[in-house]
């Protein structure tokens, strides 16, 4: 049994809805109740509408043009920008190497550079804390966001002994070093690997004996001595070069749980002080890291100092400590003692929580 709609012939309504004074053509309530949901109905409907496309004038057309414009316009807008901070490589990045290293960050001698500019820096911060509220949620960002908000203050205001030079975030405990409890998970994971870093070094090292410096190693400067680095990853970002010359090291970072990865802060390298070496005291860029020290060659007359307490370093053992107090390093040993050795690597600081690190990723990736 078929329902047969009563009220006007179909060819009357069609006649209606197309008639040239009536553009904007309303259906009533009557006529939607009378047609009802049959497949004759819907029939007429589709047909209606693609009539209607037809015969409409200019205007509707361009509006949905627009409509249409700023649809693909939206979707190319987010494809372009949700990886970038993950999966492009900024500036500053790019011309570390002719530049070099300044405190572990890449000096920034651009005239637009944030850097250069506290004050524009610290908008860059909160506008990034911004960005990743919006796109995710506000919970549990009530100390990175006081800390973005009162950046000026807290640096200008720090004591001598302890004065990151970019980031500070407030409420932290600090310590010059930390126990090895404090990541026991890498720290027990490094040491195990010790002779693993330790043959990749020396397949490196055997490189000296025929050029001054060899690819990949980076000479720092010191005010005596001579301060080699060869990168891993250098402030977030991989140098594959040096990763494939290193794999089983590199695949090691790769199982560490705290390892500091998309982000400027984090670093991992083969550090070499040669004999009579002495760094230059400095502070570290943040305290949201601790930096972990796998000792690979260690003679004696070697001595790390930080926050005025000293310490040395043992073969296969980690050494924890906070960069962003004061520290230097030297090497006071002779010439047959050889140089000391150490593998770095940037660990997160053990009370910064999860949602937090997840957020100062976002804030500091490479490329922001």
């Amino acid at each position: 049994m078929v329902w047969v709609p009563l009220g006007p012939q179909r060819t009357e309504r069609l006649t209606w809805l197309h008639t040239p004074g009536n553009k904007s053509p309303k259906m009533s309530l009557e006529w939607l109740v009378a047609w009802g949901w049959s497949l004759d109905g819907l029939r007429d409907c589709v047909a209606t509408g693609i009539q209607s496309v037809r015969d409409c004038d200019s205007t509707a057309v361009v509006t949905v043009a627009c409509l249409l414009v700023l649809f693909v316009w939206y979707c190319y807008h987010v494809g372009r920008e949700q990886p970038r901070p993950y999966a492009s490589v900024n500036a500053l990045m790019q011309g570390t190497e002719a530049r070099g290293l300044q405190n572990g960050l890449a000096s920034c001698q651009a005239p637009e550079c944030a850097r250069r500019s506290p004050e524009g820096f610290n908008q860059k911060l909160y506008h990034n804390l911004q960005e990743y509220a919006k796109r995710y949620s506000w919970s549990g960002m009530g100390r990175i966001h006081k800390g973005v908000r009162e950046q000026g203050r807290y640096l200008s205001s720090r004591p001598s002994i302890q004065k990151p030079e970019v980031f500070f975030l407030p409420d932290l405990p600090t310590t010059p070093y930390f126990s090895r409890d404090a990541q026991r998970h890498d720290v027990e994971l490094l040491e195990r690997n010790f002779q693993t870093v330790l043959c990749e070094f020396e397949a490196l090292y055997r490189a000296f004996s025929n050029c001054s410096l060899p690819q990949g190693w980076r000479l720092n400067s010191t005010p005596s001595g001579e301060w080699f680095t060869f990168y891993l990853v250098n402030q977030g970002v991989c140098v594959p070069r040096n990763c494939r010359k290193c794999p089983r090291t590199y695949r090691l970072l790769g199982s560490l749980r705290t390892c500091i990865g998309n982000n400027v802060f984090g670093n991992a390298c083969i550090s070499v002080l040669s004999p009579g070496t002495v760094i230059t005291e400095h502070y570290g860029p943040t305290n949201i890291r601790i930096r972990c020290h796998l000792g690979l060659k260690t003679p004696s007359g070697c001595e790390l100092v930080v926050g005025g307490e000293p310490q040395c370093w043992a073969e296969g053992r980690c050494l924890l400590f906070d960069d962003s107090f004061l520290h230097t390093a030297f090497h006071e040993g002779s010439a047959e003692d050889g140089p000391r050795v150490v593998f770095m690597v940037d660990l997160w600081h053990p009370n910064v929580a999860a949602a937090e690190r997840q957020a100062l990723d976002f804030i500091f990736a490479p490329g922001r």
